[in-house]
This record gives C-alpha cells, sequence and structure tokens, in this order.
C-alpha cells in the first residue's frame, strides 16, 4: 500500500526525548536493556493512547498482524466506529501515524518487532513489561458510579418527606430539589467525561 504523508493528528506527533532517571545506565531514547526496560521509557511509550491500543492489539492477536489491520482497527475504535464503515481518510490518517511515528518508536524501545518494508508488526517478549502497567491502569480507572447516583437518589428524598410531611415553606422544598438536580447533573456529566476519556484511551496511571 502506497502512502502520502499526511498532517500528524496530536497523537502522532513525537514526543521528547526521556531521561533516566539519576543512577541507572544511560542508553539512547527507545533502547530498552536486556533485562528490562527502564520505567521512563514503559511509561513514555503507554503515555499515548495510540500506542497503548497497539499493545493492546497485539497482545489479543496471533502472530504477526499486518500494518493495514492494525491501522484499520484502531481508526475504527478512535471514530467510534466498525471498520467496514470507515472512511479512506480516516484509514490513512491512523496508518500514517504508526507507519511515520508510534511503530518505528516502539520497535526502539523494543515492545513490538515492526518489518517495515513488508508492513508486518508482532509482538515482542519485552511487551509483558509494558503490558502489566496496562493492566494496572485500567484496573484502577474503574469508579462505581451507582454509589453516586444512589446517593444523590437517597437525598431527592428528603424535600418530598418535608413537603408531604413538615409544614415546610415550598420556597425552601424547591431550593432543595434544584440541589438535587445540579447534584444529579454533575454526577453525570462528570460520568460521560470519565467514560469518554477512558473510550479514548487517554486514561492511563503510572
Amino acid at each position: 500500500m502506497q502512502m502520502e504523508h499526511d498532517t500528524m493528528s496530536s497523537d502522532d506527533e513525537p514526543s521528547a526525548a526521556i531521561d533516566d532517571p539519576p543512577g541507572e545506565s544511560t542508553h539512547t531514547e527507545g533502547q530498552a536493556t536486556e533485562e528490562s526496560p527502564s520505567l521512563d521509557l514503559v511509561f513514555g511509550i503507554l503515555k499515548n493512547g495510540r500506542r497503548r491500543r497497539v499493545i493492546k492489539y497485539l497482545r489479543d492477536a496471533e502472530g504477526e498482524v499486518t500494518l493495514s489491520d492494525l491501522a484499520e482497527h484502531i481508526a475504527a475504535i478512535e471514530n467510534d466506529t466498525t471498520p467496514a464503515q470507515l472512511t479512506s481518510s480516516q484509514r490513512k490518517r491512523v496508518y500514517v501515524g504508526l507507519y511515520q511515528c508510534h511503530l518505528p518508536k516502539m520497535d526502539d524501545a523494543g515492545v513490538i518487532d515492526y518489518n517495515q518494508a513488508r508492513g508486518l508488526v508482532e509482538r515482542t517478549a519485552q511487551a509483558t513489561h509494558f503490558e502489566q502497567y496496562l493492566d494496572r491502569s485500567e484496573a484502577g480507572t474503574g469508579r462505581e458510579w451507582y454509589r453516586y447516583y444512589g446517593g444523590v437518589t437517597a437525598l431527592g428524598v428528603i424535600p418530598l418527606v418535608l413537603a408531604l410531611g413538615f409544614a415546610v415553606p415550598a420556597v425552601y422544598v424547591s431550593g432543595l430539589m434544584m440541589a438535587v438536580l445540579a447534584a444529579i447533573g454533575t454526577c453525570a456529566v462528570s460520568h460521560w467525561y470519565t467514560a469518554s476519556k477512558k473510550d479514548d484511551g487517554r486514561t492511563v496511571s503510572p
């Protein structure tokens, strides 16, 4: 497949070089040690959502995958659609970003084997060092939203009790109801924002 150079999206911008922590042996960016990569290198790779999606895809795949299939899978996630419904520009944007930036960087880091000439990508044994932190971040991002909604619902009973069982002026009851509605709206917006960041692959905590 012959691809033209495109203007890269924010996910395609190369990140600055990451220095090793004091006291550790130095090496060029992207170069992993024989034992395990440095934490700076691991987090430097995982901080980008598109690279995290590459690692997830290769972890579930069996053996080598083609760059075209990988790009199509990631483009479908990023555009919230199916591979069959992707436009050519959506595919091309992700393909170019992977081809020019992300896959070479990941290959240098040792997390993948990338044959650029043949357009083939494969997970390496070093990938486990990256996946363990990816799994930890995913496990820690969940929130029990039902507790928030349950608490707000319980709070909403108070104005009802005051209105029916006590001689409380309507203006106070209305004020409490407005506060409950505001709390419900805040929970809903927070829930949506957290879910959208997670779906976009941007929530990662070292």
